[in-house]
């Protein structure tokens, strides 16, 4: 694999040779650590995109009469459109570089975003929140965590991958309260602003701070001595993504970790983040009650992202997507029954619980990517996240149809329930699969 800096290299450094010892910095002296924290803070920032559609379902149908199903589209396309960019925003930040990549992420998110606040008709939401924003938000996915890891830490990635798709968390938790509280009191346009300027907000940490490799200030990677030059630039961004999928599509364990990722999706981003506050609201919940629940899950998920994280580094990951997909099955077999006008005790420990496994899955999927695919590993984790947002988007579509049809989303619990059982299968064969292969 080979891949290009950012920037070009400072012409007062003497360039180095294809290694060479680097300075023995650690601890939080060491660069790796302010750029995982840059990155930190832009997931966070990115969150406020992911927050905003399970609010805007209610206020949407009551405001502009759409359907359920018809909000649930525009969220469906920004959800997959999200996943299928992730690949090739892969590839292009090794060609190009993390900074430049980023900075026209966000500003396609600016875009979007505003486009929304005057939108009249249901094609607009889509094109606005689904093809803008999903394009933008696509490049600011698990797999700019998983290059960030990758290429600055050789020791932590467990540790570093579950603090980075923490942020995502912590970000959800910062901006579902403002959200929710600037519709109720502005009403929904003004979430498409707030989302707006997050994005503008979060422009100058990345053109400040934001570094492609250890190389470009002459360190090692964090736990590492020695320092390896970038590789020539990489051409064909687009094709080395494909190829990737090529290679990887022909190993069992690429498509089991893709079919339980997807229904991983269906289960968090499709379902629960999109459908979860206006099925409380069906429930007779204040919608605001329902958007500081959804916020408390963030509270618990960055504890349990970074607890899978450490875990990664020492438990099988399969035997971890095995627990959590089981353990999330059975919690959202539960749920029809726990919703209620208020919020009651075995209401909060289903918020705890599926705080704890929201993107738990995420650090043992990277893990599995690495061990499988090597140097191809983010572009391939691209693919597989793929397939996450498209079973997020198809359960984001399918939930409103099937709410609109029923006048309820119990059957979409149950149905979500079962097929997490076929997830912790999925996970927990890749070993065997691939000892016979």
């Amino acid at each position: 694999m080979t891949t290009t800096p950012p920037e070009a290299a400072d012409p007062t450094r003497p360039a180095l040779p294809a290694s060479s010892p680097g300075r023995p910095l650690r601890g939080a002296r060491h660069p790796a650590w302010r750029v995982a924290g840059v990155a930190f803070l832009t997931i966070v920032a990115a969150a406020a995109f992911g927050s905003a559609p399970g609010l805007l379902v209610e206020p949407l149908s009551a405001d502009l009469g759409w359907s359920r199903a018809a909000v649930g589209l525009g969220v469906s396309v920004q959800l997959a459109l999200y996943g299928l960019t992730v690949p090739f925003a892969a590839a292009l930040m090794d060609r190009w570089g993390i900074r430049p990549v980023l900075t026209v992420a966000l500003g396609l998110v600016v875009v979007g975003a505003l486009a929304t606040v005057g939108m009249t008709q249901e094609w607009q939401l889509v094109l606005g929140w689904g093809v803008l924003v999903g394009l933008g938000t696509g490049c600011m996915a698990p797999a700019f965590a998983a290059t960030v890891t990758a290429r600055w830490f050789t020791a932590h990635r467990g540790l570093v991958s579950g603090v980075l798709t923490a942020a995502s968390a912590s970000g959800q938790l910062v901006f579902l309260p403002l959200l929710s509280w600037l519709i109720a009191t502005h009403g929904w346009r003004s979430a498409s602003v707030a989302v707006a300027l997050a994005a503008v907000a979060a422009v100058p940490l990345v053109l400040l701070w934001m570094r492609d490799r250890p190389a470009d200030l002459g360190v090692p990677p964090f736990g590492s001595t020695v320092v390896v030059p970038a590789p020539a630039p990489a051409r064909g961004a687009a094709r080395r993504a494909v190829v990737a999928l090529a290679r990887a599509a022909r190993t069992p364990t690429f498509w089991l970790l893709c079919g339980a990722f997807a229904i991983c999706g269906a289960t968090t981003n499709g379902l629960v983040k999109t459908h979860f506050v206006p099925a409380a609201h069906d429930h007779g919940m204040a919608m605001t009650v329902g958007a500081s629940l959804l916020a408390l899950v963030g509270v618990f998920d960055i504890v349990g992202t970074v607890a899978s994280g450490w875990l990664t580094d020492r438990v099988s990951p399969r035997v971890l997507l095995g627990v959590y997909y089981t353990g999330r099955g059975v919690a959202l077999i539960f749920l029809p029954a726990l919703l209620a006008p208020t919020v009651e005790l075995p209401m909060v420990f289903f918020i705890v619980f599926y705080g704890l496994d929201w993107v738990a899955t995420v650090p043992p999927t990277m893990a599995l990517c690495r061990e499988h695919h090597g140097d191809d590993a983010p572009v391939v984790f691209g693919w597989v996240l793929a397939s996450h947002q498209v079973g997020a988007g198809l359960v984001a579509w399918a939930g409103g149809l099937v709410r609109d049809h029923t006048g309820s989303y119990d059957l979409v619990w149950y149905v979500a329930g079962l097929l997490c059982a076929f997830a912790a299968l999925m996970s927990l064969i890749v070993r065997r699969i691939d000892a016979a292969a």
